[in-house]
């Protein structure tokens, strides 16, 4: 068994999740992690917005889908601390799971 633990990061991004069933809720907010570079938080982020299309309804449409999530997925988000900054655009849970029901709507056809 290893006992070493992991340096904690005094620089870099934290993916920070809201649920959107329990919108503006920030008690409901959970970390999924810190990243020590924006690409590995941003990784991570995409993933748990995917994550939410793996059972979807092979009959539903993009739009379907995406309404599926903004009513009820996991909504990640970055924020950088320790004097990181986020780049000109910056994730959005939103944009992705568009982007992402459209993707899995057109494989389906």
């Amino acid at each position: 068994m290893n006992t070493e633990q992991e340096p904690e990061l005094t620089k870099g991004y934290q993916v920070q999740v809201d649920d959107n069933f329990h919108f503006m809720r920030e008690d409901e907010r959970w970390v999924l992690g810190n990243f020590a570079t924006y690409e590995e938080a941003l990784t991570a982020a995409k993933q748990l917005v995917e994550n939410f299309f793996e059972n979807a309804d092979a009959q539903s449409s993009a739009d379907e889908l995406y309404e599926g999530f903004v009513a009820m997925g996991d909504d990640p988000f970055i924020v950088p601390f320790g004097g990181a900054t986020l780049p000109k655009e910056n994730f959005s849970a939103w944009g992705h799971a568009k982007k992402y029901a459209e993707r899995i709507a057109a494989a389906r056809r």
